[in-house]
Protein backbone atom coordinates (compact mmCIF):
# COMPACT_ATOMS: atom_id res chain seq x y z
CA UNK A 1 0.00 0.00 0.00
CA UNK A 2 3.13 2.27 0.89
CA UNK A 3 4.54 1.44 -2.69
CA UNK A 4 1.71 2.61 -4.66
CA UNK A 5 0.99 5.58 -2.56
CA UNK A 6 4.33 6.83 -2.89
CA UNK A 7 4.38 5.80 -7.03
CA UNK A 8 1.01 7.81 -6.75
CA UNK A 9 2.11 10.67 -5.22
CA UNK A 10 5.52 10.46 -7.76
CA UNK A 11 2.89 10.50 -10.84
CA UNK A 12 0.59 13.68 -9.30
CA UNK A 13 3.85 15.62 -8.85
CA UNK A 14 4.41 15.18 -12.84
CA UNK A 15 0.87 15.59 -14.41
CA UNK A 16 1.04 18.52 -12.00
CA UNK A 17 3.91 19.82 -13.80
CA UNK A 18 1.83 19.31 -17.53
CA UNK A 19 -1.17 20.92 -15.27
CA UNK A 20 -2.86 18.06 -15.15
CA UNK A 21 -4.72 17.64 -12.04
CA UNK A 22 -4.64 13.91 -11.17
CA UNK A 23 -7.15 14.19 -8.18
CA UNK A 24 -9.73 15.53 -10.28
CA UNK A 25 -9.29 13.38 -12.53
CA UNK A 26 -9.65 10.18 -10.30
CA UNK A 27 -12.66 11.60 -9.51
CA UNK A 28 -14.49 11.88 -12.39
CA UNK A 29 -13.16 8.30 -13.26
CA UNK A 30 -15.08 6.90 -10.29
CA UNK A 31 -18.31 8.35 -11.79
CA UNK A 32 -18.28 6.77 -14.86
CA UNK A 33 -20.18 3.63 -15.41
CA UNK A 34 -19.90 1.15 -17.40
CA UNK A 35 -22.94 -0.90 -18.82
CA UNK A 36 -21.41 -4.43 -18.47
CA UNK A 37 -23.37 -7.37 -20.61
CA UNK A 38 -24.78 -9.93 -18.52
CA UNK A 39 -24.59 -12.55 -21.89
CA UNK A 40 -21.07 -13.08 -21.04
CA UNK A 41 -21.50 -15.30 -17.87
CA UNK A 42 -23.67 -17.55 -20.28
CA UNK A 43 -22.74 -17.69 -23.68
CA UNK A 44 -25.92 -15.94 -24.79
CA UNK A 45 -27.83 -18.54 -23.40
CA UNK A 46 -31.02 -16.54 -21.18
CA UNK A 47 -33.45 -18.19 -19.05
CA UNK A 48 -36.43 -18.64 -21.95
CA UNK A 49 -37.53 -22.14 -21.88
CA UNK A 50 -36.95 -22.75 -25.45
CA UNK A 51 -34.08 -24.72 -27.43
CA UNK A 52 -33.46 -22.41 -30.80
CA UNK A 53 -29.85 -21.93 -29.84
CA UNK A 54 -27.92 -19.04 -31.14
CA UNK A 55 -29.16 -17.79 -34.55
CA UNK A 56 -29.35 -14.20 -36.44
CA UNK A 57 -25.34 -14.59 -37.06
CA UNK A 58 -24.42 -14.60 -33.48
CA UNK A 59 -22.03 -17.05 -32.84
CA UNK A 60 -20.11 -18.16 -29.30
CA UNK A 61 -16.77 -19.88 -29.74
CA UNK A 62 -15.13 -22.17 -27.15
CA UNK A 63 -16.49 -24.19 -24.36
CA UNK A 64 -14.45 -23.25 -21.38
CA UNK A 65 -16.22 -25.04 -18.28
CA UNK A 66 -18.11 -23.25 -15.66
CA UNK A 67 -20.75 -21.07 -17.12
CA UNK A 68 -23.77 -19.95 -15.19
CA UNK A 69 -26.81 -22.17 -16.04
CA UNK A 70 -28.99 -20.31 -14.40
CA UNK A 71 -30.13 -16.89 -12.53
CA UNK A 72 -28.65 -17.31 -9.36
CA UNK A 73 -25.36 -18.14 -10.90
CA UNK A 74 -24.97 -15.99 -13.34
CA UNK A 75 -25.65 -13.00 -10.20
CA UNK A 76 -22.89 -14.52 -8.22
CA UNK A 77 -20.60 -14.50 -11.29
CA UNK A 78 -21.68 -11.21 -12.05
CA UNK A 79 -21.42 -9.89 -8.32
CA UNK A 80 -17.83 -11.47 -8.58
CA UNK A 81 -16.90 -9.91 -11.21
CA UNK A 82 -18.11 -6.24 -10.45
CA UNK A 83 -15.98 -6.74 -6.64
CA UNK A 84 -12.82 -6.80 -9.22
CA UNK A 85 -13.64 -3.74 -11.05
CA UNK A 86 -12.88 -0.16 -9.09
CA UNK A 87 -16.10 1.98 -9.24
CA UNK A 88 -19.90 1.28 -10.07
CA UNK A 89 -21.09 0.47 -12.61
CA UNK A 90 -24.80 -0.78 -14.76
CA UNK A 91 -25.51 -4.34 -15.89
CA UNK A 92 -27.36 -4.44 -19.28
CA UNK A 93 -30.10 -7.42 -19.81
CA UNK A 94 -31.21 -9.01 -22.38
CA UNK A 95 -35.11 -9.61 -22.57
CA UNK A 96 -34.51 -13.38 -22.84
CA UNK A 97 -32.86 -12.77 -19.18
CA UNK A 98 -36.32 -12.54 -17.71
CA UNK A 99 -37.14 -14.43 -14.79
CA UNK A 100 -39.62 -16.70 -16.33
CA UNK A 101 -39.94 -18.87 -12.91
CA UNK A 102 -39.62 -22.16 -15.74
CA UNK A 103 -42.64 -21.07 -17.88
CA UNK A 104 -42.75 -20.72 -21.37
CA UNK A 105 -43.11 -17.11 -21.93
CA UNK A 106 -43.09 -15.84 -25.39
CA UNK A 107 -41.32 -12.67 -26.30
CA UNK A 108 -44.59 -10.74 -27.60
CA UNK A 109 -45.24 -11.82 -24.07
CA UNK A 110 -42.61 -10.29 -21.88
CA UNK A 111 -43.69 -7.78 -19.03
CA UNK A 112 -42.47 -5.99 -16.31
CA UNK A 113 -43.28 -8.54 -13.62
CA UNK A 114 -41.03 -11.06 -15.65
CA UNK A 115 -37.56 -8.42 -14.57
CA UNK A 116 -39.15 -7.29 -11.70
CA UNK A 117 -36.73 -9.73 -9.15
CA UNK A 118 -33.49 -8.11 -11.53
CA UNK A 119 -35.02 -4.64 -10.66
CA UNK A 120 -35.09 -5.77 -6.63
CA UNK A 121 -32.02 -7.30 -7.00
CA UNK A 122 -30.26 -4.27 -8.83
CA UNK A 123 -31.40 -2.46 -5.95
CA UNK A 124 -29.62 -4.80 -3.12
CA UNK A 125 -26.31 -4.34 -4.90
CA UNK A 126 -26.66 -0.62 -6.01
CA UNK A 127 -26.27 -1.80 -9.80
CA UNK A 128 -28.57 0.58 -12.14
CA UNK A 129 -30.39 -1.88 -15.09
CA UNK A 130 -29.75 -1.09 -18.92
CA UNK A 131 -32.46 -3.35 -21.88
CA UNK A 132 -32.07 -4.70 -24.97
CA UNK A 133 -34.81 -6.31 -27.38
CA UNK A 134 -34.05 -9.95 -28.47
CA UNK A 135 -34.95 -10.59 -32.21
CA UNK A 136 -32.57 -13.53 -32.80
CA UNK A 137 -32.56 -17.17 -31.31
CA UNK A 138 -36.24 -17.75 -31.82
CA UNK A 139 -38.43 -19.51 -34.23
CA UNK A 140 -39.77 -16.59 -35.86
CA UNK A 141 -36.28 -14.89 -36.18
CA UNK A 142 -35.52 -16.73 -39.89
CA UNK A 143 -33.51 -13.44 -41.58
CA UNK A 144 -36.17 -10.78 -41.12
CA UNK A 145 -37.83 -9.68 -38.03
CA UNK A 146 -38.97 -5.60 -38.15
CA UNK A 147 -38.18 -5.93 -41.60
CA UNK A 148 -40.37 -9.01 -42.46
CA UNK A 149 -43.05 -8.11 -45.34
CA UNK A 150 -45.22 -10.73 -43.29
CA UNK A 151 -47.41 -8.91 -41.13
CA UNK A 152 -48.07 -11.26 -38.84
CA UNK A 153 -44.42 -11.82 -38.10
CA UNK A 154 -43.29 -7.96 -38.53
CA UNK A 155 -45.96 -7.43 -35.54
CA UNK A 156 -44.75 -9.98 -33.24
CA UNK A 157 -41.54 -8.17 -33.26
CA UNK A 158 -43.13 -4.79 -33.36
CA UNK A 159 -45.26 -6.05 -30.23
CA UNK A 160 -41.84 -7.78 -28.33
CA UNK A 161 -40.30 -4.26 -29.08
CA UNK A 162 -42.95 -2.47 -27.46
CA UNK A 163 -42.91 -4.34 -24.32
CA UNK A 164 -39.06 -4.10 -23.93
CA UNK A 165 -39.74 -0.36 -24.55
CA UNK A 166 -42.59 -0.75 -21.17
CA UNK A 167 -40.10 -2.46 -19.38
CA UNK A 168 -37.59 -0.26 -19.85
CA UNK A 169 -39.18 2.53 -18.36
CA UNK A 170 -40.59 0.40 -15.55
CA UNK A 171 -36.76 0.00 -14.52
CA UNK A 172 -35.78 3.76 -15.09
CA UNK A 173 -38.49 4.15 -12.78
CA UNK A 174 -37.96 2.39 -9.83
CA UNK A 175 -34.09 2.84 -10.15
CA UNK A 176 -34.68 6.64 -10.46
CA UNK A 177 -32.39 6.78 -13.53
CA UNK A 178 -33.30 6.36 -17.34
CA UNK A 179 -32.57 2.58 -18.89
CA UNK A 180 -31.14 2.92 -21.82
CA UNK A 181 -32.67 0.19 -24.60
CA UNK A 182 -30.98 -1.03 -27.18
CA UNK A 183 -32.89 -2.42 -30.20
CA UNK A 184 -30.67 -4.12 -32.55
CA UNK A 185 -31.99 -6.66 -35.38
CA UNK A 186 -29.68 -9.17 -37.17
CA UNK A 187 -32.48 -8.76 -40.95
CA UNK A 188 -30.72 -8.68 -44.20
CA UNK A 189 -29.79 -11.73 -47.13
CA UNK A 190 -27.26 -13.51 -47.87
CA UNK A 191 -27.31 -11.99 -51.21
CA UNK A 192 -27.86 -8.75 -52.54
CA UNK A 193 -31.89 -8.37 -52.95
CA UNK A 194 -34.35 -7.23 -55.81
CA UNK A 195 -35.24 -4.04 -54.09
CA UNK A 196 -32.81 -3.10 -51.15
CA UNK A 197 -35.73 0.09 -49.93
CA UNK A 198 -38.63 -2.05 -49.86
CA UNK A 199 -36.82 -3.77 -46.65
CA UNK A 200 -35.54 -0.51 -44.94
CA UNK A 201 -39.19 1.22 -46.18
CA UNK A 202 -40.88 -1.50 -43.73
CA UNK A 203 -38.43 -1.31 -40.71
CA UNK A 204 -38.67 3.02 -40.74
CA UNK A 205 -42.19 2.36 -40.46
CA UNK A 206 -42.01 -0.68 -37.46
CA UNK A 207 -39.76 1.68 -35.73
CA UNK A 208 -42.11 4.28 -36.18
CA UNK A 209 -45.06 2.52 -34.77
CA UNK A 210 -42.59 1.41 -32.30
CA UNK A 211 -41.18 4.59 -30.77
CA UNK A 212 -44.87 6.24 -30.99
CA UNK A 213 -45.23 6.06 -27.08
CA UNK A 214 -43.26 9.03 -24.98
CA UNK A 215 -41.36 7.60 -21.89
CA UNK A 216 -39.39 9.53 -19.50
CA UNK A 217 -37.79 7.30 -17.54
CA UNK A 218 -35.80 5.53 -20.28
CA UNK A 219 -34.01 6.41 -23.25
CA UNK A 220 -34.17 4.22 -27.02
CA UNK A 221 -30.50 3.67 -28.70
CA UNK A 222 -30.87 2.26 -32.14
CA UNK A 223 -27.75 -0.06 -32.98
CA UNK A 224 -26.09 -0.69 -36.78
CA UNK A 225 -24.69 -3.95 -38.22
CA UNK A 226 -22.24 -3.84 -41.24
CA UNK A 227 -23.41 -7.70 -41.92
CA UNK A 228 -24.49 -10.89 -40.10
CA UNK A 229 -23.49 -14.44 -40.68
CA UNK A 230 -25.29 -15.77 -43.27
CA UNK A 231 -26.43 -12.42 -44.28
CA UNK A 232 -23.55 -11.20 -45.58
CA UNK A 233 -24.61 -9.37 -48.64
CA UNK A 234 -27.24 -6.93 -47.24
CA UNK A 235 -27.80 -5.51 -43.91
CA UNK A 236 -31.76 -3.73 -43.78
CA UNK A 237 -30.06 -1.92 -40.52
CA UNK A 238 -27.32 -0.60 -41.74
CA UNK A 239 -25.30 2.28 -40.21
CA UNK A 240 -26.37 4.75 -42.75
CA UNK A 241 -30.00 3.82 -42.18
CA UNK A 242 -29.71 4.26 -38.44
CA UNK A 243 -27.49 7.98 -38.76
CA UNK A 244 -30.22 9.07 -40.87
CA UNK A 245 -33.20 7.90 -38.76
CA UNK A 246 -31.46 9.13 -35.51
CA UNK A 247 -30.31 12.41 -36.55
CA UNK A 248 -34.43 12.89 -38.17
CA UNK A 249 -36.33 11.61 -34.72
CA UNK A 250 -34.23 12.72 -32.48
CA UNK A 251 -33.03 9.47 -31.26
CA UNK A 252 -29.30 7.88 -29.59
CA UNK A 253 -26.92 5.78 -32.10
CA UNK A 254 -25.65 2.99 -30.73
CA UNK A 255 -21.88 2.96 -32.49
CA UNK A 256 -20.58 -0.92 -31.93
CA UNK A 257 -16.90 -0.77 -31.92
CA UNK A 258 -17.06 -4.45 -34.14
CA UNK A 259 -20.18 -3.43 -36.43
CA UNK A 260 -17.46 -1.82 -39.13
CA UNK A 261 -15.20 -2.11 -41.93
CA UNK A 262 -12.27 -2.93 -40.42
CA UNK A 263 -10.45 0.05 -41.64
CA UNK A 264 -12.83 2.39 -40.23
CA UNK A 265 -12.24 4.29 -36.84
CA UNK A 266 -15.24 4.56 -35.11
CA UNK A 267 -13.61 7.11 -32.52
CA UNK A 268 -13.65 9.50 -36.03
CA UNK A 269 -17.41 9.12 -36.01
CA UNK A 270 -17.76 10.54 -32.42
CA UNK A 271 -17.80 14.02 -32.94
CA UNK A 272 -20.08 13.94 -36.50
CA UNK A 273 -23.16 12.20 -34.28
CA UNK A 274 -22.70 14.56 -31.66
CA UNK A 275 -23.38 17.45 -33.65
CA UNK A 276 -26.29 15.77 -34.76
CA UNK A 277 -28.02 13.30 -32.32
CA UNK A 278 -28.74 14.14 -28.84
CA UNK A 279 -26.29 11.24 -27.39
CA UNK A 280 -24.42 8.47 -28.56
CA UNK A 281 -24.03 4.55 -27.15
CA UNK A 282 -21.17 2.80 -27.36
CA UNK A 283 -20.39 -1.53 -27.26
CA UNK A 284 -17.46 -1.96 -26.66
CA UNK A 285 -16.39 -4.60 -28.05
CA UNK A 286 -12.66 -6.32 -29.87
CA UNK A 287 -13.23 -7.38 -33.88
CA UNK A 288 -10.65 -9.38 -35.23
CA UNK A 289 -11.09 -9.06 -39.03
CA UNK A 290 -14.83 -9.07 -38.60
CA UNK A 291 -17.24 -8.76 -35.87
CA UNK A 292 -16.18 -11.53 -33.65
CA UNK A 293 -16.60 -9.93 -29.99
CA UNK A 294 -13.36 -11.01 -28.76
CA UNK A 295 -12.54 -9.16 -25.10
CA UNK A 296 -11.85 -5.56 -25.12
CA UNK A 297 -8.24 -5.01 -24.11
CA UNK A 298 -6.24 -2.25 -23.99
CA UNK A 299 -5.26 -1.53 -27.65
CA UNK A 300 -4.72 1.52 -30.07
CA UNK A 301 -8.86 1.30 -30.99
CA UNK A 302 -9.77 1.79 -27.40
CA UNK A 303 -7.31 4.30 -26.59
CA UNK A 304 -8.53 6.50 -29.69
CA UNK A 305 -12.08 5.92 -29.02
CA UNK A 306 -12.52 7.21 -25.47
CA UNK A 307 -9.46 9.73 -26.08
CA UNK A 308 -12.12 11.46 -28.74
CA UNK A 309 -14.51 11.30 -25.80
CA UNK A 310 -12.93 13.36 -23.51
CA UNK A 311 -11.62 15.78 -25.90
CA UNK A 312 -15.27 16.11 -27.11
CA UNK A 313 -16.11 16.69 -23.53
CA UNK A 314 -18.94 14.35 -23.82
CA UNK A 315 -19.13 11.89 -21.05
CA UNK A 316 -22.52 13.51 -19.98
CA UNK A 317 -23.38 12.73 -23.95
CA UNK A 318 -22.19 9.58 -24.10
CA UNK A 319 -23.36 6.10 -22.69
CA UNK A 320 -20.50 3.47 -22.65
CA UNK A 321 -21.41 -0.40 -22.55
CA UNK A 322 -19.77 -3.80 -23.17
CA UNK A 323 -20.28 -6.23 -25.55
CA UNK A 324 -18.27 -9.10 -26.19
CA UNK A 325 -18.43 -13.13 -25.01
CA UNK A 326 -15.65 -15.34 -25.18
CA UNK A 327 -15.90 -18.77 -24.26
CA UNK A 328 -12.86 -19.75 -24.28
CA UNK A 329 -11.55 -18.71 -20.94
CA UNK A 330 -12.60 -18.14 -17.87
CA UNK A 331 -15.65 -15.83 -18.43
CA UNK A 332 -15.53 -13.48 -15.02
CA UNK A 333 -11.48 -13.36 -15.81
CA UNK A 334 -13.24 -11.64 -19.67
CA UNK A 335 -14.94 -9.14 -17.74
CA UNK A 336 -12.44 -8.00 -15.60
CA UNK A 337 -10.25 -7.43 -18.23
CA UNK A 338 -12.50 -5.81 -20.42
CA UNK A 339 -14.00 -3.60 -18.14
CA UNK A 340 -10.39 -2.41 -16.57
CA UNK A 341 -9.00 -2.00 -20.22
CA UNK A 342 -11.78 0.26 -20.79
CA UNK A 343 -11.46 2.16 -17.61
CA UNK A 344 -7.40 2.74 -18.21
CA UNK A 345 -8.15 3.76 -21.40
CA UNK A 346 -10.45 6.50 -19.73
CA UNK A 347 -7.58 7.55 -17.72
CA UNK A 348 -4.99 8.12 -20.09
CA UNK A 349 -7.65 10.38 -21.86
CA UNK A 350 -8.57 11.97 -18.85
CA UNK A 351 -4.77 12.40 -17.70
CA UNK A 352 -4.18 14.17 -21.33
CA UNK A 353 -3.34 18.33 -21.12
CA UNK A 354 -6.08 19.30 -23.65
CA UNK A 355 -6.23 23.23 -22.72
CA UNK A 356 -1.94 22.17 -24.03
CA UNK A 357 -2.35 20.41 -27.09
CA UNK A 358 -5.30 23.15 -28.05
CA UNK A 359 -2.95 25.71 -27.40
CA UNK A 360 0.08 24.12 -29.35
CA UNK A 361 -2.24 23.33 -32.44
CA UNK A 362 -3.84 27.12 -32.30
CA UNK A 363 -0.48 28.39 -32.25
CA UNK A 364 0.77 26.06 -35.23
CA UNK A 365 3.10 24.52 -33.47
CA UNK A 366 2.72 21.06 -34.51
CA UNK A 367 6.05 19.76 -33.59
CA UNK A 368 5.52 20.44 -30.00
CA UNK A 369 1.57 18.85 -29.90
CA UNK A 370 3.44 15.94 -31.44
CA UNK A 371 6.42 15.24 -29.21
CA UNK A 372 3.48 16.11 -25.78
CA UNK A 373 1.42 13.51 -27.53
CA UNK A 374 4.20 10.84 -27.41
CA UNK A 375 5.71 11.69 -24.37
CA UNK A 376 2.52 11.62 -22.91
CA UNK A 377 2.17 7.52 -23.42
CA UNK A 378 5.27 6.67 -21.63
CA UNK A 379 3.90 9.25 -18.52
CA UNK A 380 2.86 7.25 -15.24
CA UNK A 381 -0.67 6.31 -16.18
CA UNK A 382 0.00 2.86 -14.24
CA UNK A 383 0.38 4.39 -11.15
CA UNK A 384 -2.59 6.34 -11.06
CA UNK A 385 -4.56 3.36 -11.59
CA UNK A 386 -3.09 1.02 -9.34
CA UNK A 387 -3.97 4.01 -6.88
CA UNK A 388 -7.43 4.12 -8.37
CA UNK A 389 -8.45 0.32 -7.40
CA UNK A 390 -6.71 0.84 -4.23
CA UNK A 391 -8.71 3.78 -3.36
CA UNK A 392 -11.62 1.56 -3.88
CA UNK A 393 -10.63 -1.74 -2.44
CA UNK A 394 -10.41 -3.95 -5.58
CA UNK A 395 -7.37 -5.82 -6.27
CA UNK A 396 -4.49 -3.81 -7.50
CA UNK A 397 -2.02 -4.66 -10.28
CA UNK A 398 -2.28 -8.49 -11.30
CA UNK A 399 -3.75 -9.41 -7.86
CA UNK A 400 -7.56 -10.29 -9.52
CA UNK A 401 -5.96 -13.56 -11.28
CA UNK A 402 -5.67 -15.32 -7.83
CA UNK A 403 -9.01 -14.08 -7.02
CA UNK A 404 -10.99 -15.07 -9.84
CA UNK A 405 -8.77 -18.35 -9.81
CA UNK A 406 -10.11 -19.32 -6.27
CA UNK A 407 -13.59 -18.66 -7.49
CA UNK A 408 -13.03 -20.57 -10.34
CA UNK A 409 -11.86 -23.42 -8.00
CA UNK A 410 -14.12 -22.88 -5.44
CA UNK A 411 -17.50 -22.27 -7.57
CA UNK A 412 -17.62 -22.71 -11.32
CA UNK A 413 -15.20 -25.70 -11.71
CA UNK A 414 -18.47 -28.02 -9.41
CA UNK A 415 -20.84 -26.69 -12.44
Amino acid sequence: MEKITKNFNQARDRYSAIRVDTDMVIKVLENISISIHCWQADDVGGFENNNSGLTGGIQVTGNYPGKARKMDELRKDIIKAMMLIPGTHRLSLHSIYGDFQGKKVDRNEVEPIHFQSWMDWGKAHNIKLDFNSTSFSHPKSGNLSLANPDKEIRDFWIDHTKRCRAISEEMGRQQANPCMMNLWIHDGSKEVPANRLRYRAILKDSLDEIFAIRYLNMKDSIEAKLFGIGLESYTVGSYDFYLGYGAKNNKIVTLDTGHFHPTESVADKISSLLLFTPEIMLHVSRPIRWDSDHVVILNDDLTDLTREIIRCNALDRIHIGLDFFDATINRIGAYVIGTRATQKALLMALLEPIEMLMKYEDNNQLFERLALQEELKSMPWQAVFDYFCLKNNVPVGMDFITEIQQYEREITSKR
